[in-house]
């Protein structure tokens, strides 16, 4: 175990398998760093073979969590079913969120990690009023924009527009948005991945990146002309690329990240090449935050079927990331 720690772990939706997959990632004894829960002791005792010990503070973490799961109690409102998201819960899962940022914020932990929420039963249920989490951490966070990147062993991708239709994507992209994002990910690549001259990929927004204009200029009239001021930089950026041709085995040799111009060009990829190892890091926050890759799974919900993979990779980057920075 490294020396990072505790990390800051949500419970995320009580429906789903959060609380289920955080005592498994326990259990497994693969974690490289100790981390604590944030959320409701009875629900994660009710979990199959889990040891819960309640803490007070974070720092009590260490002390315990060779022999148990430390949990920080905030109980639900309403006992929760698996499967059935309760917006009578939503208050309290977002109050789970708020006090594991605070509590990184102020160095009492050193990272967030997020089990996968509901934003429909949140908005229900409190009038959530962000479309995920990402940008939700972007304002506890204080700043005016984040970055999602998925991060597996096989490959690391971003999308530049995220949680929005993709009607809007084309009048979304502009110039100014994808050369932001491009240097939140070279500066994240630097920092917390070790990597010192930082190699991306920019996708093309159309089939065949356009193919010169003849099936869409945005390739040409927006794209292009940020990898150009990128480079003129000094990043050692290509693009842009036909998406078709960019996730194959040597494609992915040639870069360190690749940016997709919106949701599903870059999950898509990411999911199918490594789902179960998958992470998603927001960048460009003051503070670490991991998750899974992978959402409620409502279907596996109480069946003690659910894959702690995902998560026990997001605990491993995210203690990484921690040793990155603190060696820096």
């Amino acid at each position: 175990m490294s020396d990072a720690g505790p990390l800051a772990l949500t419970m995320g939706d009580p429906a789903g398998i959060g609380a289920e997959i955080a005592v498994k990632a326990w259990a497994s004894g693969a974690s490289e760093a100790p981390f604590f829960v944030i959320g409701d002791p009875d629900m994660l005792r009710r979990q199959t073979d889990s040891v819960v010990t309640e803490i007070a503070a974070p720092e009590e973490c260490a002390a315990v969590f060779a022999d148990a799961l430390p949990v920080l109690p905030m109980p639900l409102p309403a006992q929760a079913a698996p499967g059935q998201p309760d917006p009578a819960n939503a208050a309290q899962v977002i109050a789970w969120i708020e006090r594991a940022v605070a509590f990184t914020r102020s160095g009492e932990a050193d990272a967030v990690v997020t089990n996968p929420i509901n934003k429909k039963a949140l908005m229900d249920g409190a009038g959530f009023a962000f479309p995920g989490h990402t940008e939700y951490l972007a304002h506890l966070g204080g700043v005016a924009r984040s970055v999602m990147m998925l991060v597996s062993p096989l490959l690391r991708v971003v999308p530049v527009t995220i949680h929005i239709p993709l009607a809007r994507v084309p009048s979304a992209l502009n110039t100014e948005l994808i050369e932001e994002t491009a240097r939140i990910v070279a500066q994240a690549l630097i920092r917390d991945f070790g990597i010192e001259r930082p190699r991306l990929a920019v996708a093309g927004l159309n089939p065949h990146a356009g193919e010169d204009g003849a099936m869409g200029r945005e390739e040409i009239e927006v794209i292009a002309p940020a990898i150009g001021r990128l480079r003129a930089d000094g990043l050692d950026i290509t693009g842009p690329l036909p998406a078709d041709t960019m996730f194959h085995t040597s494609a992915r040799a040639s870069y360190d990240a690749a940016l997709a111009m919106y949701h599903d060009q870059a999950l898509v990829p990411l999911k199918a090449l490594d789902f179960a190892h998958g992470v998603n890091v927001t960048l460009g926050l003051p503070f670490i935050r991991t998750s899974p890759d992978h959402g409620t799974a409502y279907d596996i919900a109480g069946t003690a079927q659910a894959d702690p993979t995902s998560l026990i990779e997001a605990l491993n980057l995210a203690a990484r990331m921690v040793a990155r920075r603190a060696a820096a």
